[in-house]
């Protein structure tokens, strides 16, 4: 008989293990943090779920997790080496159900990620998702994603499929969600640190992070091939972060796209890009970009979210910062950066928000950030025009 190693089943934040054929085994998932039609659907059970990944973990003698580990560990590990493998289905998503692996192997602890799709979104999405993880960590040098293992699909019910991917689990970091604070009825990011305790962020912490989050999206675009990371949603958790004392860092952990900007700009791979069309493209990108980092939901599940002037600064600042980690274009005269610059001081404010008003165009109309959107549009564009003019007035002293 193989050997296999001992597993035990928890849900986050509980320590406390579920146990086999208990009446929370067999309770069925919840299919979203938010409401929708597809919670009335019937979804597998706890139990369900927990089998489909100690199959997937246990296929061909632990094959999968032994081959990471001997990388990891820089050691040859086979499957008497791992001792335990704890299973913590972390969050109902809106496209996975995550798990958080804790394998003990080699006297050593090796945390894993498990995203797991058992939703008919989900199912749709996971494997682009893990093609997109793959081949962005493949081209760009630099790395504020998780790299990804396997892929596979667990059978159950019947004929119906748990599709999922092993990747790379972010120790220490956390999600985090706009959320008013109660000492002061004020609206900031609450991070969710259920391990500790659950603490708001200092304004200079708030706008590194959005800093940080633009400076990531904006690494990942494609200058040339107009390239981006999309869909991508605060409002779903897409970004952890980690605190360390005062430092932040962030990671963007789902990739569940990356298509050329818009429709209109598809039909070009074999059309020659001058600079121009580059530059419009890329500011596209980022008036996108700075409504979109504004978006987020209530404590992660309630009503859509509209983040205050702080977040408009720090996003410019942040997509800057991501343009300066890019290489040179051949076609452009002058670093991406500097041309971009010259590119924002010639835009008026009206083309600003005319540009802007276009790009809300490209929404779903029936998306519930789109009446949010448009009662605060005027105002961003104004506040993007005052640090526009400030980052101008910086780089001209």
């Amino acid at each position: 008989m193989p050997y296999t190693p001992r597993f035990s089943y928890f849900i986050s934040p509980l320590k406390t293990p579920v146990i086999e054929n208990s009446a929370l085994w067999r309770q069925p998932l919840t299919l979203s943090r938010h409401l929708s039609g597809e919670n009335e659907k019937i979804s597998p059970c706890h139990g369900e779920y927990f089998s489909a990944v100690r199959t997937f973990l246990e296929n061909d003698g632990c094959k999968i997790i032994c081959r990471v580990l001997t990388r990891r560990l820089q050691q040859k590990v086979n499957p008497q080496d791992i001792r335990e493998i704890h299973i913590c289905l972390e969050k109902h998503g809106e496209f996975y159900h995550p798990a958080h692996l804790e394998v003990l192997a080699c006297h050593q602890k090796n945390s894993f990620v498990l995203n797991v799709a058992v939703s008919e979104t989900g199912i749709k999405t996971i494997k682009k998702e893990y093609h997109c993880l793959s081949k962005l960590n493949a081209e760009f040098s630099l790395c504020f994603l998780p790299e990804v293992y396997d892929f596979g699909e667990v059978e159950f019910a019947g004929d119906r499929k748990i599709r999922m991917f092993l990747g790379h689990w972010f120790e220490g970091y956390h999600e985090f969600h706009l959320s008013r604070d109660p000492s002061d009825r004020r609206t900031k990011i609450l991070i969710w640190d259920d391990f500790r305790s659950r603490f708001y962020l200092s304004s200079e912490q708030t706008a590194d992070l959005y800093r940080q989050a633009a400076r990531i999206l904006t690494y990942y675009y494609s200058v040339e091939s107009f390239g981006q990371i999309f869909p991508w949603h605060h409002g779903a958790g897409d970004f952890v972060v980690k605190i360390d004392n005062s430092d932040l860092d962030l990671k963007l952990i789902t990739v569940r796209g990356y298509t050329p900007l818009l429709d209109s700009f598809s039909d070009l791979d074999n059309v020659e890009k001058d600079v121009e069309l580059m530059l419009q493209a890329l500011l596209i990108f980022f008036l996108n970009l700075s409504v979109r980092m504004r978006l987020d939901r209530y404590d992660g599940v309630g009503d859509i979210v509209w983040a205050d002037g702080l977040a408009v600064q720090s996003t410019l600042d942040g997509f800057f910062d991501g343009l300066t980690l890019k290489p040179s274009v051949a076609a452009m005269p002058d670093s991406i950066e500097k041309c971009f610059r010259y590119y924002l001081s010639v835009s008026t404010k009206e083309d600003l928000y005319g540009l802007s008003k276009a790009v809300v165009q490209t929404f779903n109309r029936h998306a519930p950030e789109v009446r949010t959107i448009k009662q605060h549009l005027k105002e961003h564009v104004e506040e993007l025009k005052r640090a526009i003019g400030n980052v101008l007035l910086r780089h001209a002293i």
